[in-house]
């Protein structure tokens, strides 16, 4: 039962990092085919990342009366249907729509599979499940960076498109079949008064509070320094063009990330391994500061690993913390996603911004910055929930 928990919920993430972020690194392209400049081009990406964030304060309030599995299930085959639809749209401003939409529709699943882990699940399970689910983003993340790009320059971006499309499908079918009934899901009916309260009791919570900025912050480091990088390179000295994408081979060294931190945690620490992570982030974004397209890899291997193995530990301690000092835990995980995915709005965009006014080393000012903040919230954290 717990395998099949871990495997659905891996397709379920897989899909749903693919969906968000496979037009990161078509942004010179859609730039291009739609007339607007870089920085206009990242709303293909933050417009999404903006309306899934304010979707995820209704989700699991949503999923407390109504439960976590068929949320998840209609979460990824709407998602599907709409990024189809996204290879069809005549205009920028209908790929906006369509863009936006899939946000919302792309929220019924990160908050609620947090929740379900926690109640279907058994305690020292917790890790290694939570692990496994954000596993399955990075594998995700991984396709959403090196699978459009080939499919772009063969088929275009209709081709692309479609192509996540397909993937988005399978992946659905996979969580469909696998994914076992709730077993430990008690309904409930949850008033504004009583979410105005969890909500309240949330954001008193100093533990709480820290480890959603530290998701705002690691993630506005980890998507700024990626959206940025793939103007980097198509422009002097690199021009790549197209084989630009190549440098996004370097995603997958940050697959294993979710388990080893999992594992490392267990016996060092949560807190101890969340602050080695955020370390690790701040040392690859030093590293793309080299002209060197290897130890840009390298820079953006070291990232990629570091934020996702940080994330892993970080959500998986908010609905922790949460379940101990009795704040609703889908509600407590969606304010975290709130920030976590306002965090890849704000600063995703940001970076692109910084890049055409300042160059790269004022797009690693920007992340460096946030490295840096998410440190000093992590020992915050820590203080405040030493367990």
């Amino acid at each position: 039962m717990i395998r099949r928990v871990r495997y659905a919920l891996m397709f379920g993430g897989l899909a749903n990092f693919l969906a968000l972020y496979y037009v990161q690194p078509l942004l010179p392209g859609i730039a291009a085919r739609f007339g607007v400049s870089p920085a206009e081009s990242t709303a293909a990406l933050s417009l999404t990342t903006i309306t899934m964030a304010l979707a995820l304060l209704f989700v699991g309030p949503i999923s407390d009366m109504t439960g976590r599995v068929a949320i998840m299930r209609a979460s990824l085959l709407g998602s599907a249907v709409l990024g189809i639809a996204g290879a069809f749209a005549p205009t920028w401003h209908a790929l906006l729509v369509l863009r936006g939409l899939e946000g919302i529709t792309l929220a019924g699943l990160p908050a609620v599979a947090l929740a379900y882990l926690r109640e279907e699940t058994p305690p020292q399970a917790h890790v290694r499940a939570n692990a496994t689910f954000v596993m399955g983003t990075a594998v995700g993340g991984a396709a959403a960076r090196l699978l459009p790009g080939p499919v772009h320059a063969l088929w275009g971006w209709q081709g692309a498109t479609l192509a996540v499309g397909g993937v988005m499908l399978v992946c659905a079918a996979g969580l469909w079949v696998l994914l076992p009934p709730s077993r430990g899901f008690t309904r409930s009916t949850p008033s504004l008064r009583g979410l105005a309260r969890n909500t309240a009791l949330t954001l008193r919570d100093p533990a709480l509070v820290a480890l959603c900025l530290v998701g705002a912050a690691t993630m506005g480091a980890f998507v700024g320094l990626w959206n940025a990088l793939t103007f980097r390179l198509e422009a002097a000295p690199y021009l790549l063009g197209g084989a630009g994408v190549l440098v996004f081979l370097a995603y997958p060294f940050g697959v294993p990330a979710p388990i080893a931190a999992g594992r490392l945690a267990l016996r060092r620490g949560r807190g101890a391994t969340v602050l080695l992570g955020v370390a690790l982030l701040l040392t690859g974004t030093l590293l793309t500061a080299a002209p060197q397209l290897p130890a840009i890899a390298a820079g953006v291997a070291v990232l990629t690993f570091a934020f996702l193995g940080t994330h892993s530990l970080v959500s998986g301690w908010v609905s922790d913390r949460a379940q101990r000092v009795g704040v609703g835990v889908g509600q407590a995980a969606g304010l975290y996603l709130l920030a976590y995915y306002a965090g890849s709005s704000v600063f995703g965009a940001l970076a692109a911004q910084r890049w055409e006014s300042g160059g790269w080393s004022s797009v690693i000012t920007v992340s460096a910055a946030l490295a840096a903040g998410a440190g000093l919230l992590a020992v915050l954290a820590r203080r405040f929930d030493a367990r």
